[in-house]
């Protein structure tokens, strides 16, 4: 592919964009077979089409709907090819693994938005702030805090969504569907906060769609308009079912 070059030995070297000026990163590190994706640039583009079919069906427009490249786990030298076809938007689930890799990537493509879409820690709030362009896990009041604390010292607006439990499951973070409208009107309120949407990850025992509904039925009823739900075996299903932000790793990436 025009843009990169496969990696060899210790110093892997890729090439930037003519936008970038020539610019290159070097990534120091040991080439590892089964975290390169060479692959990753052709499902991109099926993931795309698959988008595009599923916005069609629903007849929305393609540019509703965001897709988020979920790069967790993954090095650099398996993000640049994907970055090269033309993903500008990618996920990550932890606060110090993206610190660990993005940075400098964004250094070299200025236009990437970065999306936290796993949970947080209070503590992390001031790394988030700085380095994130959206936060999709704000789902209790000591997150509300530390995000209102640091959105008004750094000035920096990331957009927000409140997580949505909406299996209920004891394991997993997110605000329980039945105090979800209570927990917005807080963040509102109580901690100044702009709600940009809610996510949701439905549980993987049960068919999705009502999962997806429910989520949209709360936004709606909130006048929130944005909603990240959808992964890599349901996110047509959530776009059938108005998610604006679908968040896909396997499918672009290959499995972890």
């Amino acid at each position: 592919m025009e843009g990169f070059k496969k990696p060899f030995l210790n110093s892997v070297k890729f090439e930037l964009p003519p936008y970038n000026h020539g610019q290159s990163i070097d990534v120091m590190t040991e080439p590892n077979a089964s975290s390169l994706t060479s692959h990753s640039p052709s499902a991109l583009a099926a993931v795309e089409a698959e988008i595009a079919r599923a916005c069609k069906e629903a007849r929305r427009d393609r540019a509703s709907v965001t897709l988020i490249a979920v790069s967790k786990t993954f090095e650099a030298e398996a993000i640049i090819p994907v970055i090269a076809a033309g993903q500008r938007v990618f996920g990550e689930n932890r606060v110090q693994e993206a610190k660990g890799k993005w940075p400098e990537l964004i250094s070299a493509y200025p236009d990437i938005a970065l999306h936290l879409i796993g949970p947080l820690q209070s503590n992390k709030a001031k790394e988030a702030v700085a380095l994130f362009d959206a936060i999709h896990s704000v789902d209790r009041p000591s997150i509300c805090q530390a995000l209102a604390k640091e959105i008004k010292s750094q000035g920096k607006h990331p957009q927000l969504f409140v997580q949505i439990n909406t299996g209920e499951e004891p394991q997993k973070a997110g605000v329980a569907p039945g105090e979800a409208d209570a927990f917005i009107a807080s963040c509102r309120e109580s901690y100044g906060l702009e709600i940009s949407g809610l996510m949701c990850i439905p549980p993987v025992d049960q068919p999705p769609s009502p999962h997806f509904a429910l989520t949209a039925k709360i936004a709606a009823r909130n006048g929130l308009k944005n909603l990240s739900m959808g992964m890599s075996a349901d996110f047509a299903e959530a776009i059938m079912l108005g998610a604006t932000h679908v968040r896909v790793g396997s499918a672009i990436f290959g499995h972890r």
